[in-house]
């Protein structure tokens, strides 16, 4: 399809019939929105601007149905209006696009695909077709960029010494044009090139003129550059050429380069500013450099380079800064102003009409750019930064992350070789997880590999398990990940640089911004959090569940923190800090039979946060898990043993039995190691109801009856009221009844002994549950109804609920299946309400069971399976059997109900 000219649209060498005039002209407004939705109302306004018929909205449909004919699945619709799709050889809009781009991109080609451009015009676009209005934006675009092409291949003529050739093309494109300044300083060195200097300085004094009396202006910088070049009799000023050399090995980055090519060759009225940032390591000058390289033919002026030192202990002063670029652009001695703001603007005067790339590497702040920034559109300014320059206008930010795990392999492959590295792809994949897939440790691990030929990918990834050394073995040469972290944390000030190492005290986990105040002891620094961002020392992780940002440490950062830590002072306070919010949390959750919540001491920390205390452990879940850690490695028993207690309400309402387990185990080694045994008795109980919640019968009444010793011997009855009943379930769960209601009845002696009236109420709801199952059914009634009403009258909802669920298996088992189903229903809205999965599922089958008293079998069907899908989810071993019994249950009954309907009449 042609657009460039006459509209045409050719198949199989033979020119295509198009229609009436608002047909093409329906065609060719879809053509220059070429793969881009146009609505049915955009291409009324564009083909009726001023009065319409009736039948628009037909004739634009019968238009596109006759197009269709001949335009095959390229014509759609597209919502409500339609799409014209056409690769780039199909259209010679796009192709000449494509052409021009392509002649940025080789320039040893660029002569030859900018004549191709150039071919495809043959006349003023869409020249046989009245003018519309909404054209005219993308015809003048059309116009401007063939004017472009043809400067850039005339200028591209006249480097390559075909002045003769260009010289009467160039006149007569200024006597089209002639106010365009870059055509006559082209057509001045071109005359100059050709010998021709008179003639030169002629054309020179005649714009001179024409500026000066029809527009009032001066010459711009470029023109009297040229003018100056032939006066000094030279061809023009040589570009300065100052990239360093891009690696051979460089990979990954694909869509950041993609960006950062398109930024740099936009164009805008002022010059494209593009920014590089990211944590030290993560290969922001490698990307610019490689960047630089690839846009260099977009800048036929130059490319400058320079380093501003962002990282050294002093920064670059501006003032040397410009001194450093004056000076490769060719103003030295007397002519270099003195004061900074003059050699600022002698900078933007010199790259004024000039096409270069200017590179920032290493930038301390934004006020360091600012004054580094040209003003003339044609130039483009690459900035690489290890502090985020939000600050800066108009840039385009691309921010670095660690390499992708396959873009981490690939460059290890690279440099250590790949046969070595697809020998052993998991090694090597463990070493880039080591360094975190910071392309900088990557480096150095290659390196080292590279060096070593002798070494197994294993020597290595052996070495770098160890987090204490990790950084000494991610050294080679003058490549070291230490120091490059080094030329960061020095950069900081004091307030930041303890919170950085103080927060590295945290772990590999997230944290929330708030625990800075109680690390540093110090209220309002919190705010110390956003400069260890801006300067990428700590990661953003966006915000949690309950809305609060939260944060981490790079590992390999984490390790170099750790290095620099001189004490671990804070940590404690912090670590009590989760305990106090946790207990506070976990004292607003429904009460867990058996926990012993500890009573944590008031410290600095966000109570508004705990408004959802369900919420706030989802949202602190991995990090207390965590903390339980941190807490056991420092030796810090009573903290450690506490916090994994008081998650245990959070554990046990969502079911998360593998989170409960972990932190029980690594807090029962701190205990154990400290002699704490009022802290052991408590982690063995809670670690004995996982073990029940498994159906591993024998461990947990092992476990039981450890921890009954150990509160029995610190004079704990709670606690061994909670342990003896512990031993009763799983008694109970064993179907020996009689052995079960022993221990129950010893637990209750001791836990009314000790006043703790829920677990009370929790035991004499086990007894009557017992007393059920062995066919006392008068006794039975008695001990639930009191249960209940004890839970009641403490305001115990979950365990009012779970003694509901007991009654309602009562009611079933003496008829009263009204009474059955009401108390399930009940049970199940309750604890539904409490979002506890578990004794909600646990609830949800005995609410089957009684749908299915009450003939209701498919709805029990469909409750029991809700509550089957809970259990095989959070690995409940206990509940899941009866589950599985209800089903079958409510399947039979549910065939007993349609029997009937199959009998013989």
């Amino acid at each position: 399809m042609r657009v460039l000219g006459p509209l045409e649209v050719w198949r199989d060498d033979r020119r295509e019939s198009l229609g009436g005039v608002k047909q093409r002209s329906l065609l060719a407004h879809l053509a220059l929105h070429v793969n881009t939705g146009v609505s049915l109302d955009q291409l009324v306004e564009a083909l009726w601007p001023v009065s319409r018929p009736r039948s628009v909205v037909q004739n634009v449909r019968t238009y596109v149905w006759q197009l269709r004919h001949l335009l095959d699945e390229r014509l759609r619709t597209h919502g409500t209006g339609y799409v014209l799709e056409l690769t780039a050889p199909e259209l010679d809009i796009s192709l000449f696009d494509s052409l021009v781009a392509d002649a940025r991109q080789r320039p040893d080609a660029a002569l030859e695909l900018l004549r191709q451009a150039e071919s495809l015009w043959r006349g003023r676009p869409l020249e046989d077709l009245p003018d519309h209005d909404a054209w005219t934006p993308a015809i003048a675009r059309l116009d401007e960029a063939r004017l472009g092409a043809t400067e850039q291949r005339l200028a591209l003529q006249v480097s390559a010494g075909e002045c003769a050739t260009a010289i009467p093309e160039l006149r007569a494109l200024l006597d089209s044009h002639p106010y365009r300044e870059s055509v006559c300083g082209q057509l001045v060195l071109a005359l100059q090139q050709d010998n021709r200097r008179a003639e030169a300085l002629q054309v020179y004094a005649d714009m001179r003129a024409r500026l000066a009396d029809e527009l009032g202006l001066e010459p711009g910088p470029a023109l009297r550059e040229a003018q100056l070049a032939v006066l000094r009799d030279e061809s023009g000023p040589a570009p300065v050429r100052q990239l360093p050399p891009s690696v051979s090995d460089f990979c990954g980055r694909a869509t950041e380069t993609g960006l950062l090519v398109a930024a740099l060759r936009r164009g805008s009225v002022s010059a494209p500013v593009a920014g590089v940032t990211g944590p030290p390591g993560v290969g922001k000058s490698t990307l610019a450099i490689r960047v630089a390289h690839q846009v260099s033919d977009h800048f036929p002026d130059g490319q400058l380079h320079v380093d501003l030192g962002g990282t050294a202990e002093h920064p670059r002063e501006v003032s040397e800064v410009l001194t450093e670029l004056l000076h490769a652009l060719g103003v030295t001695g007397a002519a270099l102003p003195s004061q900074t703001t003059a050699r600022a603007a002698l900078y933007r005067s010199r790259l004024a009409g000039r096409r270069v790339l200017v590179v920032l590497d290493d930038a301390a702040s934004v006020s360091q750019v600012v004054p580094l920034l040209p003003a003339d559109a044609g130039c483009a300014v690459l900035v690489t930064s290890r502090r985020r320059l939000s600050e800066l206008p108009g840039a385009l930010q691309v921010e670095l992350q660690p390499f992708a795990p396959e873009e981490a392999a690939e460059l290890l492959a690279g440099i250590a070789g790949a046969d070595r590295v697809s020998a052993q792809p998991d090694e090597a994949a463990a070493i880039a997880a080591a360094c975190g897939h910071l392309p900088l440790a990557i480096r150095v691990a290659g390196a080292r590999l590279a060096g070593r030929g002798g070494w197994s990918m294993q020597v290595l990834r052996e070495r770098l398990v160890d987090e204490s050394t990790r950084l000494r073995e991610l050294s080679s040469g003058e490549l070291a990940v230490r120091a490059s972290f080094d030329l960061s944390v020095r950069q900081l000030s004091e307030p930041e640089f303890q919170a950085f190492v103080r927060l590295a005290l945290l772990g590999p986990h997230d944290f929330p911004g708030w625990v800075v105040e109680t690390l540093l002891d110090s209220p309002g620094t919190e705010h110390l959090v956003d400069g260890l961002v801006d300067a990428h020392l700590l990661e953003s992780c966006g915000a949690d569940g309950i809305g609060q940002p939260r944060y981490r440490l790079h590992d390999l950062l984490r390790c170099h923190a750790l290095d620099l830590a001189s004490s671990s002072d804070g940590l404690e306070r912090t670590l009590r800090a989760w305990l106090w919010l946790a207990v506070t949390a976990a004292r607003r959750l429904p009460v867990t039979f058996g926990t012993t919540i500890a009573s944590a001491d008031p410290v600095r920390a966000p109570e508004h946060l705990l408004a959802e205390p369900v919420a706030w452990f989802e949202a602190e879940r991995r990090t207390l898990c965590g903390a339980v850690d941190i807490a056991a490695a420092a030796g810090l028993d009573e903290v450690a043993w506490q916090l994994a207690a008081a998650c245990v309400p959070f554990f046990d309402l969502h079911s998360h039995y593998e989170d409960w387990a972990r932190t029980h185990a690594r807090a029962l080694q701190c205990v154990r190691a400290a002699g704490n045994r009022a802290g052991e008795a408590a982690l063995l109980r809670g670690l004995s109801q996982v073990h029940i919640y498994r159906d591993e019968f024998a461990e947990a009444e092992q476990g039981m009856l450890a921890a009954q010793e150990l509160y029995r011997s610190v004079g704990d009855e709670r606690g061994e009221g909670t342990a003896v009943a512990g031993i009763g379930v799983v008694y109970r769960l064993r179907a020996e009844y009689e052995r079960s209601l022993e221990f129950y009845v010893e637990a209750l002696r001791l836990l009314e002994s000790a006043d703790d009236l829920h677990s009370v109420a929790h035991v004499r709801a086990s007894i009557g549950g017992v007393h059920g199952s062995l066919g006392n059914l008068d006794e039975a009634r008695e001990w639930l109804t009191n249960a209940r009403q004890l839970a009641a009258d403490l305001g115990d909802a979950h365990r009012e609920a779970l003694v509901l669920v007991r009654l309602s298996a009562l009611y079933r088992s003496t008829g009263e299946h009204a009474e059955e189903l009401a108390s399930a229903r009940r049970a199940v809205t309750i604890l539904m309400d409490l979002t506890d999965e578990r004794c909600t599922a646990f609830a949800q089958v005995e609410l089957a069971e009684a749908l299915i008293s009450n003939g209701h079998p498919q709805e029990a069907h469909d409750l029991v399976q809700q509550a089957l899908d809970t259990y095989r989810r959070t690995g409940n071993r206990e509940g899941e059997p009866a589950a599985l019994r209800t089903l079958a249950r409510a399947a039979d009954s549910a065939n007993q109900l349609l029997l009937p309907y199959f009998q013989p009449r």
